[in-house]
């Protein structure tokens, strides 16, 4: 596997610098370590790595909307494949909508999850810009959609559970997009998701951005992994249109609530799924064995539940998305 440098973002500098300085000066205290002292030496080295996680923690556990956006659009992030690789069991990846395209930036297939056969569907990210150009930095076209819708429909009529994987900044906003029916490509899939019969399992695993997002987004169950982000448009975007400056970034990022926690709150998500400590690219495996159990759990839990109140249940589900209620002040 070819190394590649990932950039390090600014929040984070001060403490990666930190446990660099700790793991160079442990490298020199094994290797002297018949020195005098050396047991109190390694102690206080351990006691240090202690106070580093502490430091971590509450850097994490703090990390603005904004923050959790960068986060997650880093290179080392895991990816669709990078989960489908290390959740199921064996799998084979399905090409083209049969319409004449074949869409890099949707990648779907038919996989074996234990002993369950399931259909995955997600957006691909590449991890460098020649395979971000390749992969159109996942952002799905109009037969990137109706490939999907393909392959959903395969799995409705031989009954195996679909699972989505959702990771992009949006659908492809190009000209050539518009002309080949983006759109209409997304509201049909939002149609006919509502529709199927067999459960339907979706997961934010990094930026969920837009219509593209929503378009594999239509679910039973809605999940998301601790430090992604769902919205409705990218907090750069919102700053721009509304603003007519960039600068106001952090501050359509608190606006938008895109974060898990404020997602679960407000009922547009139906699970958080927790991260290792710096993220699903500081400890992938760890990522990888949650999110396999969860998805697990919820495919118990909806297999049980009969198809028309399964279906029932999901509409239900997005109407509720966005209701609210208006009261007259009492007069005073």
């Amino acid at each position: 596997m070819v190394s590649r440098k990932v950039l390090t973002l600014d929040f984070l500098k001060p403490i990666l610098e930190f446990e660099f300085q700790l793991d160079q000066l442990q490298k020199i205290v094994m290797s002297t370590k018949y020195i005098a002292n050396f047991d109190i030496i390694n102690q206080e080295l351990i006691s240090l790595y202690d106070e580093l996680n502490i430091i971590k923690t509450y850097l994490f556990n703090s990390l603005t909307p904004l923050q959790r956006l960068h986060l997650v659009r880093q290179s080392d992030r895991p990816t669709t494949l990078d989960y489908i690789n290390n959740i199921m069991d064996d799998w084979i990846e399905l090409h083209g909508d049969r319409g004449g395209t074949d869409d890099s930036a949707i990648v779907s297939g038919i996989a074996s999850l234990g002993s369950r056969s399931v259909v995955f569907i997600g957006h691909q990210r590449g991890r460098d810009t020649k395979e971000n150009v390749l992969r159109n930095f996942g952002m799905a076209s109009p037969g990137g959609y109706r490939k999907a819708l393909r392959i959903m429909k395969h799995a409705n009529k031989f009954n195996f559970p679909i699972l989505t994987f959702i990771d992009t900044p949006g659908a492809w906003a190009g000209i050539k997009a518009e002309e080949l029916g983006q759109g209409e490509a997304i509201a049909v899939n939002l149609r006919d998701m509502f529709s199927f019969d067999v459960p339907i399992v979706c997961t934010i695993i990094g930026e969920g951005g837009s219509g593209g997002a929503l378009g594999i987004g239509i679910g039973d169950s809605v999940m998301m992994l601790e430090y992604a982000v769902y919205t409705v448009a990218t907090p750069e975007a919102c700053a721009a249109i509304l603003w007519k400056n960039s600068v106001k970034s952090p501050v359509a990022a608190e606006s938008l609530k895109i974060t898990s926690s404020d997602l679960k709150l407000l009922g547009i998500i139906d699970h958080i799924i927790k991260e290792p400590l710096g993220g699903a690219q500081a400890y992938p495996d760890k990522a990888f064995k949650s999110l396999k159990a969860q998805i697990n759990s919820e495919l118990d839990t909806l297999l049980s539940v009969s198809i028309d109140d399964r279906k029932k249940r999901r509409y239900t589900k997005f109407r509720q998305i966005g209701k609210f209620y208006e009261y007259a002040l009492p007069k005073i």
